[in-house]
């Protein structure tokens, strides 16, 4: 894994934020926690939007229905 040392100029209002809605050890902790979480966000909508787009569907004669019963037999 690499690492980066960055300076960044936040304001301390939103730095004890993160440290507080993290739960992280310390202030580099904290926010690769924030980044990891926002990155996640990003892919779950970027996801969403995918499927909006052009939503799943089932082959004719199956369903959901039917793969929950095929899944509950094994």
């Amino acid at each position: 894994m690499y690492r980066m040392k960055v300076t960044a100029i936040i304001p301390d209002q939103l730095v004890e934020d993160v440290k507080k809605a993290s739960g992280g050890k310390n202030i580099t902790d904290s926010l690769i926690v924030a980044l990891r979480e926002w990155i996640e966000m990003k892919r779950i909508k970027e996801l969403n939007a995918k499927v909006a787009k052009r939503p799943l569907s089932f082959h004719e004669g199956h369903s959901a229905g039917s793969v929950r019963g095929l899944n509950r037999k094994r």
